[in-house]
């Protein structure tokens, strides 16, 4: 994945910038942030998404609570120290960034709780009728992919039409992404920027 020509520091202004037009900061070395636009794009079309039976009978036995933006940065903090070989790209430098355009009403997480413990979540950012995610985590099996599914049926009902996931891996594609090329990917994103931001806060599990 070759880095695009963008040139900027890692604030919010530049993010959003970078997220209308398709593209999004990765880190190589702390201060040194890439920007990249990759000609595969790993996305999930809200519509065919399909919740595995096994993630349905995990939700059974376990019964998670679901909530939006109430632990944000802690969200952030256990995506950048979940293990995960790609996850230090989130640098304390991004947390703050995106905590900044988390209050401006922009970025938005996820949180999956087991009582008052919080096992698993999301986040990302919502632009008119799409929602670019951009890391996920998961303290116990399955908690993560409960977050995106409760997410998925939530923005459903908000007429999105997909969820960009950037880059795939085993993990996006087990649970049901696919592979669009940038010129696909550039159209939805064109389309859902015309629609009004319609994210809503006000969640429940489906």
């Amino acid at each position: 994945m070759m880095p695009v020509d963008m040139v900027g520091e890692l604030n919010p202004e530049n993010v959003l910038a970078a997220t209308r037009m398709g593209i999004f900061p990765w880190y190589d070395i702390p201060g040194n942030p890439m920007w990249y636009s990759p000609d595969q794009r790993c996305v999930f079309l809200v519509n065919e998404f399909k919740p595995s039976k096994s993630l349905q009978q995990a939700y059974r036995k376990h019964k998670w609570d679901i909530t939006i933006d109430e632990a944000f940065r802690t969200v952030m903090e256990n995506c950048a120290g979940n293990g995960r070989e790609d996850s230090t790209w989130i640098l304390p430098e991004m947390i703050e960034a995106y905590c900044e355009i988390h209050k401006m009403g922009y970025a938005h997480s996820v949180e999956v709780w087991k009582g008052d413990k919080l096992v698993g979540g999301l986040y990302g950012i919502a632009l008119g009728s799409i929602f670019c995610g951009e890391s996920m985590f998961s303290l116990e099996p399955n908690t993560s992919k409960f977050a995106l599914w409760q997410l998925i049926e939530h923005v459903k009902k908000m007429n999105f039409h997909c969820i960009d996931a950037q880059v795939s891996n085993p993990h996006l594609l087990s649970m049901g992404a696919r592979m669009i090329s940038k010129d696909q990917y550039l159209n939805i994103l064109k389309d859902s920027l015309n629609a009004p931001d319609r994210f809503e806060k006000d969640f429940a599990v489906y």
